[in-house]
């Protein structure tokens, strides 16, 4: 398994318009990705405006093709505006 955590800033008056944009982008990639395992998406109150996923995927090939569908890359393209930062960290599981 390859696990992928981001973590975004989001731009104080974006957060509304981000948040929708985000949720579909988990379904698409569990619909649409078969080697997509997981895709949650986590936020704290206490944090306003950080956005945090993890996603899990079959291997890291599987990561790198989510990175080349057209739902991610249109995902991509219209929220980056949105954001004042992004952090990604990539893990591969031991076996």
């Amino acid at each position: 398994m390859y696990a992928v955590c981001v973590t975004f800033q989001i731009k104080a008056d974006k957060f509304e318009v981000f948040l929708p944009l985000m949720k579909q982008q988990a379904t698409n990639s569990l619909r649409l990705e078969p080697e997509c395992k997981r895709f949650d998406i986590c936020t704290d109150p206490d944090w306003p405006g950080d956005v945090f996923l993890y996603e899990l995927y079959s291997d890291k090939s599987a990561f790198e093709e989510h990175l080349r569908t057209n739902h991610f890359l249109e995902f991509d393209k219209t929220v980056a505006p949105m954001i004042d930062n992004k952090t990604i960290a990539t893990y591969a599981r031991i076996e």
